[in-house]
């Protein structure tokens, strides 16, 4: 089984990350420009990404207590998908991402490692973006 494996440290408290992260119905504004569009209905999100590709998610859990998001990828590209995003408090103003993402067949790291380095970044820039200006509650990209 393959496993991609991202950590990523945010100069912005902790709350303010799980803020944005725990609202799974806006992660196509939370992962611009890597995610262009997203619809959640119910437990599942559809997302699409810059290069065309969408897939369907089912959020499994938002874990307030542990601020962390787990989901997995509901489409046959994958025989098996587990993912997990988590905000770690590293002190009162600043945090990690931590995002794991299991999944067969292995073949498909090649395809999904850029997208997730590339996720993490732009999750840091516009989380980090947003605590800037003042406003967690609206990350909407311009």
């Amino acid at each position: 089984m393959a496993t991609i494996y991202s950590e990523q440290t945010l100069d912005v408290p902790a709350e303010v990350a799980w803020d944005a992260l725990r609202r799974v119905g806006q992660a196509h504004e939370l992962f611009a420009p890597v995610l262009v569009d997203g619809q959640l209905d119910g437990d599942v999100r559809q997302l699409q990404f810059s290069n065309g590709m969408t897939v369907r998610e089912r959020i499994i859990c938002i874990d307030e207590r542990r601020r962390r998001v787990a989901y997995t990828v509901l489409d046959e590209m994958f025989e098996h998908h587990s993912a997990s995003m988590q905000i770690v408090a590293e002190g009162s103003t600043t945090c990690r991402l931590v995002w794991i993402s299991d999944f067969l067949p292995d073949a498909m790291e090649e395809a999904i490692s850029p997208l997730v380095s590339e996720g993490t970044r732009a999750f840091v820039a516009n989380i980090t973006r947003a605590n800037a200006q003042g406003f967690s509650h609206n990350l909407c990209c311009e």
